[in-house]
């Protein structure tokens, strides 16, 4: 996995041969068939990788700090030191695959933030609803910093955008807590 993450970044294509991930994984192209068995589910799986070894830890670490930031930043510069690999995924057959896997790794941190900031007011299938909501509506707004914005990323700068974002939330929250559905009396 991280020879794919490697050569896919150095190539900036996720069109990178199994063979040639093969040869610098050193070992067997059947090898890396019977584990991942296409290149896709390799990718996918190189990039749930990366994630969880480097990525969830970083937000973990910057949860017990008293900054929402903190976590953002650690989010934006895990991406933007990983922008070749992710971009070339992104831009692949695997994108939607890969979409799905992060959001799931995402999920519990943002349901987490949205029963804090909730402060329980949400019932537990709001608080589901919301924080899907929150990690999809994100992971766009991340996917399209990532492919298409300018080099060099500034991850200081994209943080500062998803806080300025993430500052609306208490207001959407507060509403949600408090509108009954439709349909129901409060």
């Amino acid at each position: 996995m991280q020879a794919a993450v490697a050569l896919v970044a150095e190539r900036g294509t996720a069109a990178v041969p199994l063979s040639d991930i093969a040869e610098a994984a050193d070992v067997s192209r059947p090898v890396v068939y019977q584990h991942f068995g296409d290149r896709d589910n390799l990718l996918l799986q190189s990039a749930v990788d990366l994630a969880t070894r480097e990525l969830l830890p970083r937000m973990a670490a910057a949860a017990n700090r008293a900054s929402g930031r903190d976590g953002t930043l650690a989010m934006a510069r895990h991406f933007a030191e990983h922008r070749s690999f992710y971009r070339a995924v992104l831009t692949s057959s695997c994108a939607f695959a890969l979409n799905k896997a992060l959001s799931g790794l995402i999920i519990p941190h943002n349901k987490q933030m949205v029963h804090e900031m909730s402060g329980g007011s949400l019932d537990t299938q709001g608080e589901e609803d919301l924080a899907t909501f929150l990690t999809g509506g994100g992971a766009a707004v991340v996917n399209t910093w990532v492919v298409e914005s300018a080099d060099p990323l500034d991850p200081e700068e994209f943080a500062d955008r998803l806080m300025r974002l993430a500052s609306a939330l208490p207001a959407i929250i507060d509403r949600t807590a408090t509108t009954p559905p439709k349909g129901r009396k409060s």
